[in-house]
């Protein structure tokens, strides 16, 4: 249970964020919205309970085994769209399809599959995102630049999954606007295939603002909104 202090944090913290967000979005003179995704891994089902009330319609999680058990906990599920963020298992995809509903992470075919097999054994169709890696090193997950489009030709060639764009996470030790905008060039030449393609995930607490110079439309933002996780052990 959260407690008034905890509210207060949160609330505080939420309407920080959001006014980062609509500042970035004037500075880059977008007019268009940007979606908040709370990224919520780490945290109890009593805070995402917290940010429903305080409006926030977007969760993200990036472990299946928490994922699975905390969205069962939730007193309003049916007000939230739950994002998968994190790197994916192929054997944890039967899993993920039951309470996800837009997966960030697909960065392969053989998870194409996986996910395309088991929403329709839960009668789902699951909206994805092809994940590109921005690292030489792939550090950070993701196919590599050059293999994105062929693997958006699969996605979008499946029943029971919906292609909407592309997602990355920016390199380490790297400054982070000119990988968002390898990223964005990649997205743009996905939606000439795909024209319905046209989310594209990038930005975290750190560099939302130039996530948001290169036209990201999802933003997956967790300390900024939650805290340190240490200090809610």
């Amino acid at each position: 249970m959260s407690t008034p202090q905890r509210r207060e944090e949160l609330a505080a913290r939420l309407a920080a964020v959001r006014a980062r967000v609509d500042a970035a979005l004037a500075a880059a003179g977008r007019t268009d919205p940007v979606t908040l995704v709370a990224v919520t891994k780490f945290f109890p089902a009593s805070d995402v309970d917290v940010l429903t009330d305080l409006g926030v319609r977007h969760i993200g999680e990036n472990r299946d085994q928490e994922a699975s058990a905390k969205v069962g906990e939730l007193a309003h599920r049916d007000r939230l769209t739950v994002h998968f963020v994190g790197q994916l298992q192929s054997n944890k995809a039967g899993s993920v399809a039951r309470y996800a509903d837009v997966v960030h992470s697909l960065d392969r075919a053989r998870l194409a599959g996986a996910l395309d097999r088991a929403a329709a054994r839960e009668g789902r169709v699951l909206d994805v995102l092809v994940q590109v890696g921005l690292d030489a090193a792939g550090e950070r997950g993701g196919a590599a630049p050059e293999q994105v489009r062929e693997l958006a030709d699969v996605v979008g060639g499946l029943e029971h999954l919906r292609l909407r764009g592309l997602m990355a996470v920016a390199p380490l030790g790297q400054a982070p606007r000119p990988a968002f905008a390898r990223l964005r060039s990649l997205a743009e030449q996905v939606r000439a295939d795909h024209p319905d393609a046209t989310w594209l995930s990038a930005g975290m607490s750190g560099d939302l603002e130039d996530a948001v110079a290169e036209g990201a439309t999802l933003l997956r933002v967790g300390s900024a909104i939650l805290g340190s996780r240490q200090s809610h052990r």
